[in-house]
């Protein structure tokens, strides 16, 4: 019955629009804009009510956001962009106006013209020039329009124990900053003795090829290239080939990477929970596991940028717009996404707010402004901080002068093959390295060839 009163719906909306003098009576079918001028959207990323203090702010913000915009209305759901669904999804009408995305699918969403161009959109949009240039490229197309906003990013860099470096006779405040200072802290920190360990890294689990990735991207090289419009794998490289000589190095040479290998995030946070561990690559997210399920302390640990000059492996996600979102939806969703992603106007009251629920509060995590706005979030956090901010002053420092590389298309398949490398040079003493990266390149252009 619900499907017959439906077609029932249409046809009686159609013979109106027919008999109509035009398309202003109908305006509200494709425009989303009711007779009352309220513009609705859909929209997802709302967290699930599994996760109910989450949830519980999502659906505050809604209604602090209805209130201050009284012609948007907000329709929430659940769930993000599910590359399986999305297509049947767009064609069939139930895709959101707007849709979450992860750093890794706008490229080829805008390609395949699945995205909604809102550079026109934007001019006006509070804080657009604050936003850091390198996670709006992640949004933008070949034809130079943008196709999205981002409203969180990692980054990675080196977590590091502060009461192990101190011992080492190393300056916790003056974390390395290149890989051979990595290699020097490591040797230091391992001489130390008693089963400790200098530096540690991911080797399974696609862990390590996500982490090769960062290296490579340190040592200034790519993972994967677009030529001619085709890509092809780049890593068998001088970047690719240096960055699995230091791991090799390190492990067998050094010894300053302990016998123990094919770790994944689990076992290093556990070493570094057990004070065990000097330095690895990851995130300033990590600490709150770490503090949490080993019991530690949040003066423990200090955050590194990534050593070198060159770059870091960012990831992050955001929100594109659905291609057939009328211009009133895609005004609405910035002035949505804007309130509530990249709002430093906000950040006070959300810190204050958060800070009866035992949430860290100071870590330096999405961080997507510049200038006076990121001022403005970095002045809230010092206020209502209950971690220590300066263990994370190197990493803060050296990231803004970073540039943040996304992760290759296809990620998860060439990170398969890229453990292989991680796993061969951390367990195999006579490991042939140009050999590994050639046959891993060639497994990697037969995955690459499948992007469109």
């Amino acid at each position: 019955m619900a499907g017959i009163q439906s077609r029932r719906r249409l046809i009686a909306t159609g013979i109106a629009c027919a008999l109509s003098a035009g398309l202003v009576a109908c305006s509200g079918e494709t425009t989303g804009v009711g007779k009352d001028g309220v513009v609705t959207i859909t929209v997802n990323g709302m967290p699930p009510k599994t996760q109910p203090v989450d949830h519980k702010y999502f659906v505050e913000d809604v209604k602090a956001f209805e209130k201050a915009h009284p012609k948007i209305r907000i329709d929430a759901r659940e769930g993000q962009m599910d590359p399986k669904t999305f297509s049947a999804k767009l064609a069939g009408g139930q895709l959101e106006d707007v849709y979450y995305v992860y750093f890794t699918d706008p490229s080829g969403l805008i390609q395949r013209g699945q995205g909604a161009d809102i550079s026109k959109y934007v001019k006006d949009m509070p804080y657009y020039d604050q936003i850091k240039k390198d996670y709006l490229k992640v949004f933008t197309g070949p034809d130079g329009g943008l196709y999205g906003l981002p409203n969180g990013q990692y980054s990675l860099g080196l977590v590091y124990n502060r009461a192990l470096f101190k011992k080492a006779g190393l300056d916790p405040d003056k974390p390395p900053t290149t890989w051979d200072e990595v290699r020097a802290a490591a040797k230091k920190i391992s001489a130390l003795g008693d089963g400790t360990v200098g530096y540690a890294d991911y080797s399974k689990n696609n862990q390590g090829g996500w982490h090769y990735t960062a290296w490579v991207y340190s040592m200034g090289g790519d993972i994967a290239v677009k030529e001619q419009g085709r890509w092809k794998a780049a890593f068998n490289s001088d970047a690719g080939r240096k960055a699995l000589r230091m791991l090799h190095d390190m492990r067998w040479t050094d010894n300053t990477m302990g016998t123990r290998q094919l770790l994944q995030i689990e076992d290093v946070q556990k070493m570094m929970g057990a004070g065990k561990l000097g330095m690895y690559m990851a995130g300033p997210d990590n600490i709150p596991t770490i503090v949490k399920q080993f019991e530690r302390e949040y003066e423990d640990y200090g955050v590194a940028g990534m050593p070198n000059d060159n770059a870091t492996l960012g990831g992050g996600s955001g929100f594109m717009f659905n291609p057939k979102a009328s211009p009133e939806k895609i005004k609405a969703g910035i002035e949505w996404l804007q309130w509530k992603y990249l709002n430093p106007d906000r950040t006070e009251f959300e810190d204050k707010r958060a800070s009866g629920n035992d949430v860290p509060i100071g870590l330096p995590l999405d961080r997507l402004l510049t200038g006076g706005a990121a001022a403005k979030q970095d002045a809230a956090h010092r206020t209502y901080a209950n971690v220590p901010q300066g263990n994370y002053k190197p990493f803060v420092e050296r990231n803004a002068q970073l540039e943040q590389k996304v992760e290759p298309p296809n990620a998860q398949q060439i990170y398969t093959v890229l453990d292989g490398l991680m796993q061969a040079v951390l367990t195999k003493k006579d490991s042939d390295i140009d050999q590994l990266l050639a046959d891993a390149a060639k497994k990697v252009d037969g995955i690459l060839a499948t992007v469109k």
